[in-house]
């Protein structure tokens, strides 16, 4: 109960951060794209600042719940970052939700429910065995080359799509080593073994990595091709990790349908969702009351 609390904690978190970091970095010109002039024009936004903020709390809610759960359990709840802050918004600036957009909330709340009943995943170990890191790296290294080498030769929304997923690899990554690095706090050697982890500084690289990454696809496309590719990557190559890894488990044979079901509901319901004017941002005031 508690790694899901945080789980949870942790969406609420890294929703919130995605939209302001969006809302920001549509203000930076195209020239800028790919470079790290990109941040500097970013750091002069209060509004990246506070999504900055919240991507810290979310890191350290994150690090809670690897530390007491799955990264199998963990990381698919992320999926409801994107419905969450969607109903926090409507609740903070009175606009009432369009029925596509409860649908949507509806459709994600309803496939991670079945797609977490369905895979039942658990068992596993808390830190990573022997040399297994180092296959684990490599492919991992090849694969972000592909997605960003593909990227840099489009433009517009499959770039955005390309660098999202590129960016979700990125922080499965993070997770997968924050556990990993966590698992050493907890092993009796205190924080003496954790600061002199390996883990530890991979997590830091991979995460503002994969911060860099976000930032580019949030530049170059549309909400409504980021966020999915960002929300289902994260998941499901975390789910990779977790199994590879960790050796966590996970249900087959005749599950893989209402998995599959809900891997299409999830996804319908984040393509609906990111349409939204609430989440990029744009929706306008209510308007005021007659008195």
């Amino acid at each position: 109960m508690i790694s899901v609390l945080f789980a949870v904690l942790t969406a609420l978190s890294n929703g919130a951060a995605s939209v302001l970091q969006r809302r920001a970095a549509r203000t930076v010109p195209d020239s800028e794209a790919m470079r790290l002039s990109l941040i500097g024009h970013l750091v002069r936004q209060r509004l990246w600042l506070a999504g900055i903020g919240l991507v810290i709390v979310a890191a350290v809610c994150q690090a809670v719940a690897l530390a007491t759960g799955p990264i199998a359990v963990v990381q698919p709840i992320f999926v409801i970052e994107l419905p969450a802050t969607l109903l926090m918004a409507a609740f903070v600036m009175r606009v009432r939700l369009p029925r596509r957009v409860r649908y949507g909330v509806a459709a994600v709340t309803l496939g991670l429910a079945l797609g977490m009943a369905s895979a039942a995943p658990g068992g596993g170990s808390t830190s990573v065995h022997g040399v297994a890191w180092i296959p684990a790296l490599i492919l991992t290294g090849l694969f972000e080359a592909v997605l960003i080498g593909a990227a840099l030769g489009s433009r517009g929304n499959p770039r955005g799509a390309l660098l999202g997923l590129a960016a979700a690899c990125g922080y499965a990554l993070t997770a997968a080593l924050m556990k990993d690095a966590m698992a050493r706090l907890e092993g009796g050697g205190g924080a003496a073994a954790l600061l002199t982890s390996w883990q530890l500084y991979a997590t830091a690289a991979a995460g503002v990595g994969s911060l860099f990454l976000l930032q580019n696809a949030l530049q170059a496309g549309t909400l409504v091709a980021v966020q999915p590719m960002l929300t289902l990557g994260d998941a499901l190559i975390s789910v990779v990790y977790g199994v590879t890894l960790f050796g966590e488990e996970l249900r087959t044979g005749w599950w893989l349908l209402p998995e599959l079901v809900a891997l299409v509901l999830i996804t319908a319901g984040c393509v609906e969702l990111a349409r939204s004017p609430l989440a990029a941002g744009n929706a306008a005031p209510p308007a005021p009351r007659v008195r």
